[in-house]
């Protein structure tokens, strides 16, 4: 006998997959916190500090497929509303205690995402010693472009990384920069979490993060991957 819902569930939040019909599940996105030095820098603090981990919920991703442009709402609650562009690592085979040697054969490809930041409402809590989740983890925050296999996508780990605001260059780093690289990120996080299919790790953004305001249109790209444009309504 078929199971019965109170109300009807959600459907399976998905990202297509370039060159494929069939879409990736998203399980869980975890994001890794100030994984680029420079960007450590502007928010106070530097070295190659432990990695650390925020999540965010599989509905909050706004999916855009190739070419075109997703549109994000402005957020309630807030006045400073900050973009933050990433590489985000597809997790194909999961696994707990993942070493970094063999941490690659657990990726299943890359895409390029935007940590949107309620920027106030982050520091407002870390004042107080609380959770970062109303800066971070609401709705359309998690804005992402389609997933390239990773045999297709070999240099996306060492790529430039950058992104636009109307036009104008705000973040422009490579990804070989991040502190903790994505093998190293794997094992650390695997650590913690037992690592599903169809987890995304969003790895962090490069310096040059900043305001965006409705009417903002936003191009941001990891070489090699398919570009992520989005319009703040």
């Amino acid at each position: 006998m078929a199971s019965e819902f109170v109300f009807a569930p959600p459907p399976v939040v998905s990202v297509p997959v370039a060159g494929r019909s069939a879409r990736f599940a998203v399980h869980r996105i975890y994001c890794v916190g100030r994984n680029y030095e420079e960007h450590a820098k502007e928010m106070g603090f530097t070295g190659r500090e432990p990695p650390f981990f925020f999540m965010k919920p599989a509905d909050a991703l706004v999916v855009v497929d190739a070419g075109q442009t997703g549109t994000m709402a402005y957020p309630t609650l807030t006045k400073n509303l900050h973009h933050e562009i990433e590489l985000v690592v597809a997790i194909g085979k999961g696994g707990k205690n993942i070493a970094a040697a063999d941490a690659h054969q657990h990726v299943f490809g890359y895409a390029v995402g935007l940590d949107m930041t309620r920027r106030d409402l982050q520091g407002e809590m870390k004042k107080q010693g609380r959770p970062w989740d109303i800066g971070k983890a609401f709705e359309q925050s998690a804005p992402i472009g389609p997933i390239v296999p990773r045999e297709e996508a070999p240099q996306a780990e060492q790529a430039p990384i950058w992104l636009q605001v109307n036009g104008a260059d705000r973040q422009r780093s490579t990804v070989a920069q991040l502190i903790w690289n994505v093998a190293e990120t794997i094992e650390h996080l695997s650590a913690a979490w037992e690592l599903q299919p169809g987890d995304l790790i969003y790895t962090g953004t490069p310096e040059g993060v900043g305001a965006v305001v409705a009417g903002d249109t936003l191009v941001g790209q990891v070489e090699g991957l398919p570009a992520l444009q989005l319009k703040i309504v």
